[in-house]
């Protein structure tokens, strides 16, 4: 697995109950040391954040990148894994990201009046960060 050569290792998989996991894919698993946690019975919302998450990686990104070979594709998403968690505003965080919060607002009418923003821009203008400069 690609996991070992990253130096991470895997302990478990969630999925659902769907009929295209057969015995053969959970016992492949099993062999790597996975263990298979399949979500509830008539529970949709279980697997809701990670289905989230991939609809929002395909549609911000796969959709509109050529990916040429497998490095290129573990880079690109290594490169928008930290957009989402670091930059990217989540509308259920209040605007902010999950690893930087919101700086405090300014009543100075000094600092709003004059907004000097700056993009910068990952991979190739795909993803684009806007920071205020000091």
């Amino acid at each position: 697995m690609d996991l070992h050569e990253a130096g991470s290792r895997a302990t478990f998989l969630i999925r659902d109950r769907d009929a295209k996991f057969t015995a053969a894919f959970d016992a492949v698993l099993a062999d790597a040391g996975i263990r298979v946690v399949t979500t509830g019975i008539r529970i949709p919302r279980m697997n809701s954040i990670m289905e989230r998450w991939i609809q929002t990686c395909r549609r911000e990104l796969l959709d509109r990148t050529l990916i040429w070979n497998q490095p290129h594709l573990l880079h690109t998403l290594r490169e928008f894994e930290t957009f989402y968690n670091q930059h990217r505003p989540h509308r259920t965080l209040k605007q902010a990201a999950p690893l930087r919060a919101l700086p405090e607002p300014s009543i100075i009418p000094a600092e709003i009046t004059r907004l000097d923003i700056r993009r910068h821009d990952r991979l190739g203008g795909v993803l684009r960060e806007y920071a205020h400069t000091a």
